[in-house]
Parts: structure tokens; C-alpha cells; sequence
């Protein structure tokens, strides 16, 4: 255990040290196209809001298209790092946009795991529903109800934060293997098999990084909490973007599944 422990860490610093030497030779490139989603995603909201008043057609319109920009922006952002991770650094931005047919892929595949998570919830529902009846003897039932209702979530949440992270990889594959929407979540189910330790390791640190800025902002810190805010958009933001990138080329190098992998051969 110490050993995986050891082995995990280490693999997650070599992760972080190939990202700030990318950031470095990279920076302006990959923080400007950040900034374009943090803009993006204010006028978004900006518009949305404002035109709602005059019109709902128009402004459920404008959400939709923006939301299209902010991820095709996103894709093309990773599409542009893998770039710059294989050495193409010459390579133009806009042979870094997705094509109409890999967006449609994208959010086919978001569909499905919302479908997926919800079915999660009502399959964990179903299953514990008859455990409800053990426990209530007719006088108990509005509380044990109460309480049935909070695990049951509580667990489809857990599991549902297990699936996410499981699956948080298949925008790579479409982008870079140009696979299809399902075979894009069973790629991405059978790479993160034996590395989800090292992606929470991952995740907790940038986890661990907002987590300081919610807590000055309680305490009232402003000054600490703007200095770790400014940080975030222009550090920690492009960053993360070169994290998850080089964490894909990395698992990617020792990747075994297969060109068809299948999902209940890689849930463990």
C-alpha cells in the first residue's frame, strides 16, 4: 500500500512538473484562450439575463449558443494543448476547432451521463426501497422517510462523483481518436481503470486551492481572498487545462484496453 501510495505520488509530480514547464514556454497562448471561455461564459449570463426581459424565444436562443461557443471553445483549447504536448507547436489554432460532428458527439455523450447518473439514482432508489419497510412501523415512517431520502442521495452522489471521474476523459477521445459518443465513455471508463487515485490526488490539489479561497472570503479576507482569486484566472485555471491534458497523454502511453473496450470489463 505505501508503495502504491509512493508510486501515485510520484507519478502525480511528474504530471505537475511537465505542466509548468508547458505553462512556461506556453503561457500567453493557453491563459488567452481561458480567458476567452471566462469571457464567453459572462457575456453568456450578461445576455441571457438581459434579453429575458424582452424575450424568452430569443433568450433560451442565446443560451444555446453560447453554451456551443463555451465548449467548443473548450475543446479547442485541449485540442490545442494535445498539440503542444506531442511537439506540433506549429500547428494553427483554428485546425484546433472541433468539427460540427464532434460537438454533436460531446454532447451526446454529456447526455448520457446525466441519464446515467440519473438512473444511478433511481436503480439505488429501487434497490433500497424495501429496506425502508424493515425499519417503519407506521408511527416512524415521516422520519425514516426523512432519513432514506438523505442516504439515498447522499450515496447516488458518491457514486455518481465516482462515474463522473471515470468518464471525465472522453472529450480527449473524441477530439484526438475522433471516436463516436459511446465508445468516446468506454474509452474513457477502461483509461481511468487503476488511476483513479492519482486523478483524485489531482483533483485535490486544486480542490484544496478553492477550498482557501471560500475560506478567506468567509473569514472576510478580501484582500487575500481577490490576490488568491487573480491567482486562480491566471495561474491555477490554465494550469488545470495542462494538468488534465498531460494526465491523458500520460495514461494514454500506458494504456492496455483495447480499440473496443467494454464497461463491465473495467469497472475494477
Amino acid at each position: 500500500m505505501i508503495q502504491f501510495l509512493k508510486e501515485s505520488t510520484f507519478a502525480v509530480n511528474e504530471v505537475f512538473n511537465r505542466s509548468l514547464e508547458l505553462l512556461k514556454k506556453h503561457y500567453f497562448s493557453v491563459a488567452g484562450l481561458c480567458f476567452l471561455l471566462f469571457v464567453t461564459s459572462g457575456l453568456s449570463n450578461f445576455l441571457a439575463t438581459t434579453i429575458s426581459d424582452f424575450n424568452v424565444v430569443l433568450s433560451g436562443f442565446m443560451a444555446f449558443f453560447f453554451m456551443v461557443m463555451y465548449f467548443g471553445l473548450n475543446l479547442t483549447l485541449f485540442k490545442y494543448i494535445l498539440n503542444l504536448i506531442d511537439g506540433n507547436e506549429d500547428k494553427k489554432l483554428i485546425h484546433c476547432i472541433p468539427s460540427s460532428k464532434e460537438l454533436a458527439c460531446f454532447f451526446g455523450a454529456m447526455l448520457s451521463i446525466m441519464v446515467m447518473s440519473i438512473a444511478l439514482l433511481m436503480l439505488l432508489g429501487a434497490v433500497s426501497l424495501p429496506f425502508l419497510y424493515l425499519f417503519e412501523n407506521g408511527e416512524n415512517r415521516a422520519e425514516i422517510m426523512g432519513k432514506f431520502t438523505v442516504f439515498v442521495v447522499f450515496v447516488a452522489a458518491i457514486l455518481t462523483f465516482i462515474l463522473i471521474i471515470r468518464v471525465a476523459f472522453y472529450p480527449f477521445f473524441i477530439i484526438d481518436k475522433h471516436a463516436g459518443t459511446f465508445k468516446s465513455l468506454r474509452f474513457s471508463f477502461a483509461l481511468t481503470k487503476g488511476n483513479v487515485f492519482k486523478l483524485l490526488l489531482i483533483l485535490a490539489v486544486f480542490a484544496f486551492f478553492q477550498l482557501l479561497q471560500m475560506y478567506f472570503n468567509y473569514l472576510e479576507y478580501y484582500i487575500i481572498f481577490i490576490i488568491l482569486n487573480l491567482v486562480s484566472s491566471f495561474l491555477v485555471v490554465p494550469l488545470a487545462c495542462i494538468v488534465v491534458s498531460v494526465a491523458y497523454r500520460e495514461m494514454m502511453s500506458d494504456y492496455h484496453g483495447g480499440e473496443d473496450p467494454k464497461i463491465l470489463n473495467n469497472i475494477f
